[in-house]
């Protein structure tokens, strides 16, 4: 499977819940990054983080570029937190693949809707 493929059908998979089937588009050597917190995760451990994150609801693809082995995919992610208010986050996974699977993921997460620091802006 290509690149572009790959990272359209991950995002399938995770928007539709089915973390039966997330493992079928990991290489066995896949490592995700999360660079927010610096959090470095293999296969078995990626899924069951997703699995069990607390309050997700849906995965939006906003675009998607793939050239040979490597794509870009920015999607917005919604949620609940504890007290049942929306939350809304916007994602940039960097991926690359080897042998027809997602061998490796670089996630750059930010809360959608943040005011700028102050004194930035003129």
């Amino acid at each position: 499977m290509d690149a572009r493929a790959l990272i359209t059908g991950l995002a399938e998979l995770i928007d539709a819940h089915d973390w039966e089937a997330l493992p079928g588009v990991l290489h066995r050597d896949f490592t995700c990054r999360l660079v927010h917190t610096g959090e470095v995760f293999d296969r078995e451990k990626w899924v069951r983080f997703n699995a069990d994150y607390p309050g997700f609801e849906r995965m939006h693809v906003e675009d998607l570029v793939a050239e040979g082995d490597r794509g870009v995919l920015r999607a917005r992610v919604t949620g609940r937190g504890g007290r049942g208010e929306e939350l809304e986050f916007a994602v940039a996974s960097f991926a690359t693949v080897r042998d027809g699977l997602l061998v490796e993921l670089v996630e750059v997460w930010a809360d959608v809707d943040q005011q700028p620091p102050e004194g930035t802006r003129p």
